[in-house]
């Protein structure tokens, strides 16, 4: 990896704020003072307790006053499905995110889109991870997984996030894109930029994000004049500007849906393959169940991306009045669907709050959501996580996490920054 790279994952978190809930008690503090949405007590692990007290005392939770201003939190599985599986009450529009204000960082994008409009612009990207392509890139992706493991020092402490999670999926973005190898990092900045909060080390602005984005935009936009005029390609790109819906995108649209394609395909993917590493060393005789039977490993990476959930949440804006759990939701409120807490609600999930890599129905958890928003590329993200760890128990016994990990600071973006391990080959 690169040392601008590096640099660039360089971790300053912003000073506590006033709305943070770091430190709290979730079970003794009023329940109608609890905020979710701030992003401390992601970034130090203490989010747990509160969505675990939201799901048994207020599961459809208003919260009046935020950084982020009024919102409902949904945390509950079935109410989670209620409102994903319902778009004509809920809708994506205008964005998934927790801030909707456009100095906040607002692009258009098809997530962030309903019906028609939706459909049509998902339906151009959606070959790119159908059946066939994904059988012609498992072998590409094997080679690499092979190149990036036999290339780690044995017996040596370094950071698994920068040398195999944050590299296996930007050369996979790479190749979906077909954009220049040698740049290939910079995707991963602008995925980072474009959902960092401002001042947590990524970026230290609103516009110097902009700046990124605009580079980004400017990168593609040279990739799309290449391919308008070329056959179409089997590149998200090429689809992109020779598709009936998305060929006329204005540039912000375009930039919009670069960006989600770009984040769709990095976050998920990187961040389990860290949060799975922590996971089983966390749980030591799942670690042993791995060794005894490597052929559990496509239903363990189910149970890896329950317990990460990488995004923790999606948000929708009420179309119309309504009413869910019992509480009274007016058009225009936020609602928010808290992934995290669904993965882990004990009347929808059994022993949800254990980490089983045989658990039954494993692959029947949140992380990808559901409905039309389903993750489009939930198959390669899962093909990825299988085919690292079938190359991984080829090779070492064990992967040692050696120190604490460090967190993303958002409530958005479930992931980590680093995680330093040490590789214990096999006997």
């Amino acid at each position: 990896m690169s040392e601008n790279s590096t640099k660039m994952r360089a971790s300053k978190i912003p000073e506590q704020s006033s709305w943070s809930m770091v430190g709290k008690d979730p079970w003794t503090m009023p329940i109608e003072k609890i905020d979710v949405s701030h992003p401390g007590i992601w970034h130090t692990n203490e989010f747990l307790p509160f969505l675990e007290r939201l799901r048994k005392e207020d599961p459809v939770h208003f919260c009046a006053e935020s950084a982020v201003g009024p919102y409902w939190s949904v945390t509950k599985y079935s109410d989670i499905m209620e409102v994903d599986t319902s778009p004509h009450i809920y809708s994506s529009e205008p964005t998934v995110g927790i801030i909707d204000s456009y100095e906040e960082f607002t692009l258009p994008m098809f997530i962030a889109m309903d019906p028609p409009k939706h459909d049509d612009q998902r339906r151009i990207a959606q070959p790119v991870v159908a059946p066939a392509n994904l059988k012609r890139l498992e072998s590409i992706i094997r080679e690499r997984v092979c190149t990036i493991l036999d290339g780690l020092p044995v017996g040596k402490e370094f950071d698994w996030v920068q040398y195999v999670s944050i590299e296996l999926t930007t050369q996979m973005l790479a190749t979906l894109f077909d954009f220049p190898f040698e740049d290939r990092y910079k995707l991963t900045y602008w995925s980072d930029a474009a959902t960092a909060i401002p001042g947590a080390g990524v970026v230290s602005s609103n516009e110097e994000r902009w700046t990124a984005m605009e580079e980004c935009l400017q990168v593609f936009t040279g990739l799309w004049n290449e391919r308008v005029n070329a056959e179409p390609g089997s590149d998200l790109v090429s689809m992109l500007a020779h598709g009936e819906a998305t060929r006329n995108m204005p540039p912000m649209e375009y930039l919009g849906n670069i960006i989600l394609l770009i984040v769709g395909g990095n976050d998920t993917t990187r961040n389990s393959i860290s949060g799975g590493v922590l996971a089983l060393n966390e749980n030591p005789a799942e670690y042993d169940k791995l060794r005894a039977n490597h052929g559990i490993i496509p239903n363990m990476v189910s149970e890896i991306i329950r317990w990460q959930t990488p995004l923790a949440y999606m948000r929708r804006t009420a179309l119309v009045d309504t009413e869910l759990g019992g509480k009274q939701i007016k058009a225009g409120d936020k609602v928010v669907m808290w992934y995290a807490s669904g993965n882990r609600d004990e009347e929808a999930i059994d022993r949800a709050n254990e980490f089983l890599i045989d658990r039954e129905k494993a692959r029947q958890h949140l992380s990808f959501g559901f409905g039309l928003h389903r993750c489009m590329g939930n198959r390669l993200a899962e093909m990825q996580l299988r085919i690292l760890w079938e190359e991984i128990m080829q090779r070492f016994h064990k992967v040692e996490v050696v120190g604490a990990p460090q967190r993303v600071y958002s409530s958005f973006v479930k992931g980590y920054t680093h995680l330093p391990v040490r590789l214990h080959p096999l006997n």
